[in-house]
């Protein structure tokens, strides 16, 4: 029978490969013997396990993944097995989509797959930095401390974007608002008006003239212009998602590029910081990173890192020239690989930029606030003047 594999090797690196075996357990053997690390073996005939198959009316947070990774930490530390574990979870937990995919790894893991293997089988919930991490717990013996420490980072990283979204919630809704206000002006209020302006026989202002056509155009075509919006929308997203163009814009757009560059920032230092604490390799550590850090720019930046890094490079130097990497950063990197303490050091940094991160929240609404209030006020006072000036006009000639 062929089974597809995925497994580390002495070096740490990773490799996929076929075995031909009897059953799944023969098969983790003879990968064992060979001096891999098992992550997932399956049978060649079985769904692939990138199928995306969570229910989406049962989605799975970061801050669930974050308890239930502290419940597995307290259980293993109270010495209870891995298996009763992962059942005791299954059996106890609220979410469906939870219960079944812990069942499915307690089966696993009974059929003798590492647990590392059992968590690969499940990217929906599982990333691949959450099961490398694993893995090194595997290795080292400490899957308490591992999974403890991966509760500590989604924690955080659940908190970090909770505040980030928090802090565009406020622009988005006027923003909304705003619209919602300037549509129902254009199609109720101005086209009564307009009808006194344009009978009353007097010669209409230029600015009168243009707020009476967009009314007349949005009440005519509304429907048309707003399929038309939506595609161009949907269009630009299609063929913008993923490239540099979203990642620099991102980066560099006024008042919410700082937010952004320390975010992301904050992201690869506690990434990296969390992996090379807990015994995962630098090359591997920088490409897990680069995976997750979900900026073009910055994963362009580390997959350059990694290959220099493999050259014998340093990794402060492989930062180097890069605006988007702060000096500041690059020296206490250079510092942390020269004395030895780089995990400690990505952790400081961490927590500066996390820092960082919230003193740009707090300018973002600082500035964003009066910006919108003013916005707003100039838009709906400007087409109630457009209109009410030339009524005053008329009334005034009576």
């Amino acid at each position: 029978m062929l089974f597809v594999y995925k497994a580390i090797t002495k070096n740490g690196g990773e490799t996929t490969g076929n075995i031909e075996a009897q059953t799944q357990d023969v098969a983790i053997n003879t990968l064992q013997k060979n001096g891999l690390v098992v992550i997932s073996v399956r049978s060649a005939d079985e769904k692939s396990a990138f199928d995306f198959d969570i229910d989406i009316f049962n989605r799975v947070s970061v801050k669930e993944i974050s308890i239930i990774s502290r419940q597995i930490a307290t259980l293993l530390d109270a010495h209870v097995s891995a298996l009763k574990t992962f059942r005791m979870i299954a059996a106890e937990t609220e979410n469906p989509t939870i219960a079944k995919k812990f069942t499915q790894i307690s089966d696993d893991i009974q059929n003798g797959v590492s647990i590392s293997g059992a968590l690969y089988k499940h990217p929906s919930l599982f990333s691949d930095f959450y099961v490398n991490m694993v893995v090194g717990g595997e290795e080292s013996g400490k899957l308490a401390e591992t999974f403890g420490a991966l509760s500590d980072y989604l924690e955080r990283s659940s908190e970090l974007m909770a505040k980030v979204r928090g802090a565009l919630i406020y622009p988005t809704f006027v923003v909304a608002t705003f619209v919602i206000v300037m549509v129902l002006m254009l199609t109720l209020v101005i086209p009564k008006l307009s009808v006194i302006i344009t009978q009353s026989g007097q010669e209409v202002p230029i600015y009168t003239t243009v707020v009476i056509m967009a009314s007349s155009l949005l009440i005519n075509y509304g429907l048309l212009l707003a399929m038309v919006l939506v595609a161009v929308i949907f269009f630009v997203w299609r063929f913008t998602r993923g490239t540099s163009y979203i990642a620099h814009t991102k980066l560099w757009f006024p008042v919410i590029g700082n937010l952004y560059r320390m975010l992301y920032l904050s992201r690869v230092t506690d990434n990296m910081h969390v992996m090379l604490s807990n015994g995962i390799s630098m090359v591997r550590s920088i490409e897990i990173t680069a995976k997750i850090v979900d900026n073009e720019i910055y994963q362009e930046i580390l997959a350059k890192s990694v290959a220099a890094v493999k050259g014998g490079a340093p990794f402060s130097a492989t930062l180097v020239g890069h605006p988007e990497i702060p000096n500041v950063m690059i020296q206490m990197v250079k510092v942390g690989e020269e004395t030895g303490e780089l995990g400690n050091i990505l952790q400081k940094l961490s927590v500066l930029y996390q820092r960082e991160v919230n003193n740009a929240i707090n300018t973002v609404i600082s500035m964003i606030e009066p910006m919108m209030i003013v916005a707003l006020g100039i838009g709906v006072g400007g087409v109630l003047a457009s209109v009410l000036i030339p009524i005053y006009q008329i009334a005034g000639n009576v």
